[in-house]
């Protein structure tokens, strides 16, 4: 599994009250027709929490020259840090869930249906309902991120 070099994305959620982000390194479209697309959160992560109350999600793709915002993202807990301090973001099209201003490529999309019976993950489908490609993207990929402390264990104790 290692040999799949997953390109690194940020999701972010927030479910009216609170927002939260994290890095995510499971995910990918999921059907045709029609379009989903398909994120993957630990279940012991606080943006995970945010999103089961979320009704949409921002998914941010990750540039090649955008590693310590998938460091800032990826090994920092929103239980313990506010992470969104210091970052560059505006509320996205429903007037809440963060857009991070400084990521080019995004995708923002409505919770179509949520998996979270097995393994330390959740799935969450979505429906794309806008997109936004960065020219000359290149992305972010898993072996550019693999030596990242994370914010929380891999598994809960």
């Amino acid at each position: 599994m290692a040999s799949l070099d997953a390109p690194m994305i940020v999701v972010t959620a927030s479910d009216g009250v609170r927002i939260a982000g994290c890095l995510v390194g499971f995910s990918g479209q999921s059907s045709i027709i029609p379009t989903r697309y398909v994120v993957y959160l630990s279940k012991i992560n606080h943006t995970y929490r945010v999103a089961r109350r979320s009704t949409h999600l921002m998914v941010h793709f990750l540039a090649n020259d955008q590693l310590d915002l998938a460091r800032h993202f990826g090994e920092l807990t929103g239980d313990e840090t506010a992470k969104f301090d210091g970052v560059r973001w505006k509320p996205g099209p429903d007037g809440s869930t963060p857009l991070l201003t400084e990521c080019g490529t995004h995708m923002w999309g409505r919770i179509e249906r949520r998996h979270h019976r097995d393994g330390d993950h959740g799935a969450f489908v979505l429906a794309p309902l806008s997109t936004r490609t960065a020219r000359d993207f290149e992305p972010l990929r898993f072996h550019d991120v693999c030596n990242l402390d994370p914010g929380h264990p891999l598994h809960e104790k």
